[in-house]
């Protein structure tokens, strides 16, 4: 089996729809289709029993938060790649597995772009690039949505942690890339279409998330942590000079007029 597609639910039943008619229209068929729901009360769990026969396997039951259903769908998976598409997000079309995997790559991570969803209505995308640094993850994480991590990564790294609210998939990225060096394949295409109604999308949690990440990086880099906070010192002073200049040049310029 090539690949493992898991998705999880929780009262979600409008987008779950549109997450498996995305997931059942691929030309690429070389796939299992894994459902973890939260124990939803909204129609999902019927929703999942019509297509069940279709379903690697599934179950709709309590969990402790988003990680936790993702963790368990991983246990659940026999393909040799595995990818994320959670309720409401959707492959970018018809043949984007197609795309990915017909030359039968071998890559640690296959990774693409993203475009960005909130309540029905495309806002942003994001293009990523390769290689990835240590600076780009402290900053963001390529989206889950559009990568494709191979089964046995999580055997080496870990799952996803339980103990994170926000940034449990951002600290696997960063340790598979920059503890790890695993190998990667970036795609520049889009892969996926991304709801963005959910938690870690709300501002109101961007502190919180910031902390997490921020723990992460004093635990595992804290040596490169230091130099790069030196860094951004360096870059907040170049910044405010370079403003200064700037207007000092504007209003020479407005009293040689």
């Amino acid at each position: 089996m090539k690949l493992s597609i898991i998705t999880i639910n929780l009262n979600n039943a409008q987008d779950l729809v549109r997450t498996i008619e995305s997931v059942n229209s691929q030309t690429f068929r070389d796939f299992e289709f894994i459902i973890i729901d939260g124990a939803s009360t909204d129609g999902s769990v019927e929703i999942i029993k019509q297509i069940e026969d279709r379903l690697a396997f599934w179950v709709s039951e309590r969990d402790s938060g988003i990680f936790n259903a993702m963790n368990k769908g991983i246990k659940k998976a026999s393909g040799d790649y595995l990818i994320m598409l959670n309720a409401g997000d959707v492959l970018y079309d018809n043949n984007t597995l197609q795309n990915i995997f017909e030359s039968n790559p071998t890559e640690d991570i296959l990774y693409g772009d993203a475009i960005l969803e909130s309540k029905g209505k495309i806002f942003g995308e994001k293009i990523f690039s390769h290689p990835i640094t240590f600076g780009f993850f402290r900053r963001t994480s390529i989206s889950h949505q559009a990568a494709f991590i191979k089964r046995e990564l999580h055997d080496r790294i870990g799952f996803y942690d339980e103990t994170l609210r926000f940034a449990s998939d951002w600290k696997f990225f960063v340790l598979a890339f920059c503890k790890y060096d695993i190998s990667s394949k970036y795609y520049n295409k889009f892969i996926a279409v991304c709801n963005c109604d959910g938690l870690t999308w709300n501002p109101k949690y961007f502190p919180a998330m910031k902390i997490e990440m921020a723990n992460v990086l004093n635990q595992y880099f804290s040596v490169f942590t230091a130099d790069y906070e030196v860094l951004d010192k360096f870059k907040s002073k170049r910044n405010f000079f370079s403003t200064q200049l700037n207007k000092g040049k504007s209003f020479i310029k407005k009293l040689i007029k």
